[in-house]
């Protein structure tokens, strides 16, 4: 099967919809390599939680940004960017299709459309927001971004530390306003993108988020979690400060029992597809697939790839 040149597949939705299943029978249309775009897959030993593909799918089709790091290590969307742009590109000179798959908007967004250039990074400054942090707690912290840049401020809940911590970060650092920064749009990607969501009926997402919370923790969701913390791996990370992984953690730490650790993360689970949803509705250019039979959607996909391969012809 023929694709449009310098095209990438973009393969997104909600958690739990069946991005997987459906990247595996693209595979076997057509030749490609699967670039994650899951901000927790990337994460070595987070492997149930985080519903990464199989051993055996990875070893039958190439797979990119899976197990990079380890569970203390930080990776933005920027460095995705940069990243994933030169992986893209050794895909394109194998005269393979890049199709990236995963539900972390942020990495897409960067991925395609760019994120802004200035890579404010300061860890002296890094470390002493930290200081103030554990001195003066997160108000007087979450105040000064409101100064500095009230737009932010008005995107991040001020009990998100990190996020907090880290838009005062950039805004020091660069002696400007995140929001500002992230406006200049510098970077449009080098190639053409078809960025594909699957959607399907609220309640049947929600009956498939509850299939899988419970077949995670079947499958040794707990042990995994045991596993991580007795490496030495602070629960405080942001990779373990994910769903799945920090309710385990409250559950270890005798917070509340299994039944309940489980049905928590149903909750938080669809909570997040929620946000998911709500971030997607706000994507450019995003066509809608309703979820239906594999069949169906590989030839409505293949519909829209040769009609994109038309158009750039002529």
């Amino acid at each position: 099967m023929t694709f449009p040149s310098r095209t990438v597949l973009v393969l997104t939705g909600p958690t739990g919809i069946g991005k997987t299943e459906l990247s595996r029978a693209l595979a076997e249309r057509y030749p490609l390599e699967i670039v994650s775009a899951d901000s927790r897959q990337i994460y070595r030993y987070m492997d149930i939680g985080t519903a990464k593909p199989s051993a055996e799918m990875r070893r039958e089709i190439p797979h990119h940004f899976i197990d990079i790091l380890d569970p203390d290590e930080d990776y933005s969307a920027g460095q995705y960017s940069d990243d994933a742009r030169q992986v893209i590109e050794g895909i394109f000179q194998r005269g393979r299709l890049p199709l990236v798959v995963g539900g972390s908007g942020l990495y897409i967004r960067a991925l395609v459309e760019g994120f802004f250039k200035a890579r404010a990074e300061d860890p002296a400054l890094r470390a002493r927001l930290q200081e103030r942090l554990e001195a003066e707690g997160i108000e007087p912290l979450y105040a000064e971004l409101q100064a500095i840049d009230p737009r932010a401020a008005i995107k991040i809940h001020p009990n998100n530390t990190r996020r907090v911590i880290r838009a005062l970060e950039v805004c020091l650092a660069a002696r400007r306003p995140i929001t500002r920064l992230q406006e200049e749009q510098p970077d449009p990607a080098p190639f053409r993108s078809l960025k594909l969501c699957l959607t399907t009926e609220r309640k049947a997402l929600y009956a498939r988020i509850a299939r899988r919370c419970e077949e995670m923790f079947e499958a040794g969701l707990v042990g995994e979690v045991q596993k991580i913390l007795d490496m030495g791996y602070d629960p405080s990370n942001n990779s373990l400060n994910s769903v799945g992984y920090k309710e385990v953690v409250a559950y270890l730490q005798g917070a509340f029992k299994l039944p309940e650790c489980i049905e928590l993360v149903k909750q938080n689970t669809r909570r997040y597809a929620k946000r998911q949803y709500t971030w997607f509705r706000n994507e450019p250019a995003l066509v809608w697939l309703e979820k239906q039979a594999a069949g169906d959607l590989l030839k409505e996909i293949a519909g829209r790839l040769t009609s994109l391969r038309q158009e750039i012809k002529s």
